[in-house]
């Protein structure tokens, strides 16, 4: 497994408000797969996300991606490994107000040493027209695409999504979709996505539902279907 995720334990708090989010998480993701997690609010998903992007530290278990086992990795070792192998997607944009739509890719771009080509990702992501905007001259839509640019910029391998479609329509949250779906072909980015929205496990190549903190299935899905073709958006 590209990422292998064995007993993974975190808790938050001291006494009556500890609370022990991941009980033993047992899971893995091969490279180049999309692999959406799914759970009720609470369940973990989101922490087990953060443990995997080097955000949150675990409290006991492994969590080894790409051979590197991150329970091992001081400071300024897991931020390397952030800057090298991730790119982070969220629910809302956290693009830089004053920074043009360029400039706000290019932040990310400097961070590595064989970022992609700008025009290429400009014109995949249907950015070029809007390349002097702000974001507040922006829909939600061309926000979460130029989000998605400054992540996809470095060139990770791993892409991690928190809740990427949450804020938009229907319409648009397709065709975001679509293009992350464009994206995992063209690049093969190994692509992990946290979602509410229970119609895009029908798209991705690998199913993780986790429940109370633990795995409550994983599988392979063997009817994927295009990210174009999906219902209920």
């Amino acid at each position: 497994m590209f990422i292998q995720v064995e007993k993974l334990k975190k808790a938050y708090g001291e006494g009556g408000s500890y609370n022990e989010v991941l009980r033993g998480v047992n899971t893995g993701v091969e490279k180049g797969e999309m692999c959406v997690i799914q759970g009720r609010s609470g369940s973990g998903k989101s922490t087990l996300l953060n443990c995997i992007g080097g955000l949150d530290n675990f409290d006991s278990g492994s969590c080894v991606v790409d051979g590197i086992e991150l329970a091992n990795l001081d400071k300024v070792a897991l931020s390397e490994y952030r800057r090298d192998y991730l790119g982070f997607i969220f629910q809302f944009y956290n693009l830089v107000p004053n920074l043009t739509v360029r400039e706000n890719i290019e932040v990310c771009r400097y961070l590595a040493e064989d970022p992609l080509d700008m025009e290429e990702l400009l014109d995949i992501l249907d950015l070029k027209q809007h390349e002097n905007k702000f974001p507040s001259q922006l829909s939600g839509g061309q926000q979460q695409r130029t989000a998605i640019a400054r992540a996809l910029i470095k060139n990770p391998g791993i892409l991690l999504c928190d809740e990427p479609t949450g804020a938009l329509d229907s319409k648009t949250s397709r065709d975001i979709l679509i293009l992350l779906e464009k994206i995992n072909e063209k690049y093969g980015t190994t692509m992990l996505i946290v979602t509410h929205n229970n119609a895009i496990k029908d798209m991705v190549h690998r199913v993780i539902y986790i429940k109370d903190g633990i795995i409550g299935k994983c599988y392979t899905n063997e009817t994927r279907i295009s990210a174009a073709e999906l219902e209920d958006l």
